[in-house]
């Protein structure tokens, strides 16, 4: 577990078993520092979005304890799990938007839905659509849009609210090599404007390129944990990775 004096996210002895007995997550230790940058990477069930879930209390530990910030939101009351959530920016694989919504009224619509000033959320969208170099596209419907285009909007929205964290899963799943590359860059540009950045994903060559710090899960269990990393092939062709640098 790597240390660090300024912590965004900690976990302790952290468990998770679903009601149908699936053990998704076993005996994790974990330290986020402010403004890191890092890869969860392991194999689909290996815990990577159980893990992401526990962080913006999608679902509660089995044992454990989970810090954001400082605060336990383990024992955090229901009705304040909608301020931790604009805290947290998620992306996700499938984008989610809505489809009758422009780019500019998906993005808005997080704005609406937390009781936002009607005379900000203008200002707030541009700013938020031309960090993700989408502003002018702002009028076209989901359906109009690539899927990198998609991930764009969907990336703004996730920023709306100036998240301390962003979490990503599987974020370039859905795109092609160039499209996943430019959703990497921007998600760089958020890291370097302070915000911590957690992507979980298969894309081994982003990870390798990357070279930022590496959460390696298997079954549940966080094998490695590595300052530097990057895939490589193994016997077996299930991806594993190796110390790229401390």
């Amino acid at each position: 577990m790597l240390e660090t004096d300024d912590p965004i996210i900690e976990m302790h002895h952290l468990s998770l078993v679903y009601p149908n007995g699936v053990r998704a997550l076993q005996d994790i230790d974990l330290v986020v520092g402010k403004g890191e940058f890092l890869f969860l990477v392991g194999h689909t069930g290996s815990g990577k979005s159980s893990l992401m879930k526990l962080i913006y209390r999608e679902h509660d530990p089995t044992t454990g304890a989970v810090f954001v910030d400082g605060q336990e939101i383990t024992d955090m009351k229901r009705s304040q799990i909608p301020l931790l959530r604009r805290r947290i920016g998620v992306i996700f694989q499938d984008f989610r938007l809505l489809s009758h919504k422009t780019a500019f009224e998906n993005v808005a619509y997080a704005l609406e839905v937390t009781g936002a000033s009607r005379a900000d959320i203008p200002r707030k969208v541009t700013k938020a659509l031309t960090l993700v170099n989408m502003r002018e596209k702002a009028d076209r419907l989901p359906g109009e849009l690539s899927g990198g285009e998609q991930q764009r909007v969907a990336i703004a929205r996730a920023l709306i609210n100036d998240p301390l964290i962003l979490l990503a899963d599987e974020p370039t799943g859905n795109l092609d090599p160039d499209s996943s590359w430019d959703i990497m860059q921007i998600l760089s540009k958020v890291n370097a404007r302070g915000t911590t950045v957690l992507v979980a994903t298969h894309n081994q060559q982003m990870v390798d390129v990357m070279q930022k710090r590496v959460l390696v899960m298997d079954r549940g269990v966080m094998l490695h944990d590595l300052q530097r990393g990057q895939y490589v092939p193994t016997a077996s062709s299930r991806p594993s990775l190796v110390l790229g640098g401390v």
